[in-house]
């Protein structure tokens, strides 16, 4: 994958991933991810690959300072109709060189963005970097199992998936290799046996 083909391949998904990513299955686990997270009045948030605003609905965002950044801008479009006239900073940017300010954010969160970027571990150096020290990054994505090789129906299918804009073969292990400035808090499965996965770590 590389970022001239997402922006393409989400040009096309911009006017129909919510039909498949925010509703049924999908709407009831990105319920499940946030449903116990503590945010407060006047928190600093970002939202990663925001995409259409999926997650947006999920928090209260009216009592939050909400920054949503995605590179597709058909995807922004998306959210940016959904929230019209709300005061929240969409932003067209790559994931995996923001142009943000070190130590700004209380919270960042990432939905299945880190298996759609060329690069999970730059995009993930990214979201530490911008997140203030005892701040929190949210995951929410689909990982591989990083304990055993990947099945072999998953190594068969994986190069149409990733024509289709994502990865399957991604475990948050090599994501996380070498980052010493984040400890792990929660590791929750949350849809499909595990294959999709909320993984929350603090900032320290």
């Amino acid at each position: 994958m590389n970022n001239n083909w997402n922006r393409f391949i989400y040009k096309i998904w911009s006017p129909i991933y919510d039909y498949f990513f925010n509703s049924g299955l999908f709407l009831e686990a990105r319920k499940r991810v946030f449903q116990d997270i503590e945010f407060k009045a006047g928190d600093s948030v970002l939202f990663v690959g925001v995409g259409t605003g999926a997650d947006i609905n999920h928090v209260p965002y009216n009592s939050l300072k909400v920054t949503a950044i995605d590179f597709s801008e058909d995807m922004l479009n998306q959210a940016r109709k959904k929230y019209e006239g709300e005061k929240i900073d969409f932003i067209q940017m790559d994931a995996q060189s923001m142009n943000l300010p070190d130590n700004t954010f209380d919270y960042v969160i990432g939905s299945l963005i880190l298996t759609v970027v060329p690069d999970g571990k730059k995009a993930f150096d990214e979201m530490v970097r911008v997140t203030k020290s005892g701040g929190q990054i949210v995951v929410f994505d689909k990982f591989a199992d990083s304990t055993r090789d990947l099945p072999l129906s998953k190594r068969f299918i994986r190069p149409l998936i990733r024509i289709l804009g994502t990865d399957i073969g991604i475990s948050f292990n090599a994501i996380l290799s070498e980052s010493e400035n984040v400890k792990l808090i929660e590791k929750k499965d949350i849809l499909f046996n595990g294959m999709y996965q909320k993984i929350v770590l603090r900032k320290v």
